[in-house]
């Protein structure tokens, strides 16, 4: 293999584990340039993390004023979902590079949320991937519990099937590529709540993902990623502002988190999810540094990154929802009853709506990226969110690079899709 690709092939250690890593860049022979499109397997290093946080419990002043829990249901109804959808006949697909869940657990949950149908849940393995719970309800158990849990409640007639892969880069395509394509299950919409900055990866690995997400928007596919936890550094302590891929991907809905406060069935106040300070993290958001601003995103008043490049770029989130762990959701992991959040929660929350519409339209709404922005314009679809900061950029009016164009206004953003009769050719608009 070092001779083959002209790389030094080692293996490292951390604090997970070992893996095998290189030094160097990948060489193939110039022949081949046209035809081989990635390496993978080289490097068998973890490559994403999945973007949830548990509310930790911390004294004061300041964590009684703010200390909410609410069901995926209660959410739901917050955000005016249709109440007359249960996503039946469709198929929410979900990206999970780690842990497992315990169907014993999942019934207890719906039986505490007095669920009348209940979600199918099955596990499908991708390579050497399987639903393998560790019993660690601080481990990837929570976020693969809080995927299923959220989407689940919210479209509880729906059919969820859990990818399971490795954890390295070629694992994460292999998990998209084969939901995307699976023609037993045919999902119509791709949760993921894993990623990383877009500095940890390669860009043949970037390039090979977004093109799978292109080949989802073309099937019809809508695909929703969190946006990433740790603010406008992504966690990088480089000093630069850093987007999350797969989230930064222009052919995929980037999912952002926001603090939500409720009186009864109201919203009362929703700000940007920051809470950096107390170490409890706070949305990623910002400008890419490797796709350029796509199209239907030139009328959004995407601004030039805070880098000091001012690079001009794809902007991320696109929408958000509630994911402060203070104001998180009730779930159940590992036999033990939890309050989580993060944005591991808003993409399956958003999963859940387009199963909604998808079931109401009557057919897969697709790439819907470009109905929202151009929807954003004249109705009101979102709550827009306009107090906070993740970092470097600040909420305002209309779109911003901590919460996109807002949470949804469920019944809304329904009505102005079912009203588009161009919604086919649209949602087949892709990227590149």
């Amino acid at each position: 293999m070092n001779e083959a690709f002209g790389v030094e092939l080692k293996e490292y250690e951390h604090p997970n584990g070992r893996y095998r890593g290189r030094t160097g860049p990948v060489h193939l022979p110039a022949e081949l340039q046209n035809v081989v499109e990635g390496v993978f397997g080289l490097d068998n290093r973890p490559q994403a993390k999945p973007h949830f946080r548990r509310r930790q419990g911390r004294g004061g002043v300041r964590a009684a004023a703010v200390s909410l829990s609410y069901t995926p249901i209660q959410v739901a109804s917050l955000y005016d979902f249709p109440a007359d959808a249960n996503g039946s006949g469709e198929c929410i697909a979900l990206i999970e590079l780690g842990g497992g869940y315990n169907p014993t657990d999942l019934s207890n949950y719906w039986s505490q949320l007095n669920l009348t149908e209940t979600p199918t849940v099955s596990a499908v393995s991708v390579g050497n991937g399987s639903n393998n719970p560790t019993g660690d309800p601080n481990g990837p158990d929570g976020e693969v519990m809080l995927d299923i849990e959220v989407s689940g409640s919210i479209a509880p007639a729906a059919k969820i099937v859990v990818y399971f892969a490795e954890n390295t880069d070629a694992g994460f395509l292999n998990a998209i590529t084969t939901a995307v394509h699976d023609s037993t299950n045919n999902p119509s919409v791709v949760s993921i709540s894993w990623g990383g900055p877009e500095s940890s990866w390669t860009r043949q690995a970037m390039a090979s993902m977004d093109e799978a997400f292109q080949s989802a928007a073309a099937m019809g596919v809508t695909v929703c990623v969190a946006a990433g936890d740790d603010g406008s550094t992504d966690g990088v302590t480089d000093g630069l502002n850093h987007v999350d891929f797969p989230a930064s991907s222009p052919n995929v809905l980037a999912c952002g988190g926001t603090q939500l406060i409720a009186s009864g069935n109201e919203i009362t106040s929703e700000t940007v999810w920051n809470e950096l300070a107390n170490n409890e993290g706070a949305t990623g958001g910002g400008i890419s540094d490797v796709f350029p601003l796509p199209s239907w995103q030139t009328g959004a008043g995407v601004p030039p990154s805070a880098n000091p490049n001012h690079n001009e770029g794809r902007g991320v989130p696109d929408v958000a929802g509630d994911a402060d762990p203070t104001t998180g959701y009730v779930t159940r992991v590992d036999g033990n009853p939890d309050v989580i959040g993060g944005t591991s929660a808003v993409a399956p929350l958003w999963a859940g709506l387009i199963a909604l519409i998808n079931q109401s339209m009557g057919k897969p709404i697709g790439f819907i990226n470009p109905l929202l922005y151009q929807d954003a314009s004249t109705a009101a679809d979102f709550n827009d969110v306009t107090s906070g900061n993740n970092g470097a950029y600040s909420a305002g009016p209309g779109w911003d690079a901590c919460t996109g164009l807002g949470s949804p206004i469920g019944m809304h953003i329904s009505a102005s899709l079912a009203g588009d009769d161009t919604t086919q050719s649209k949602g087949s608009e892709v990227t590149g």
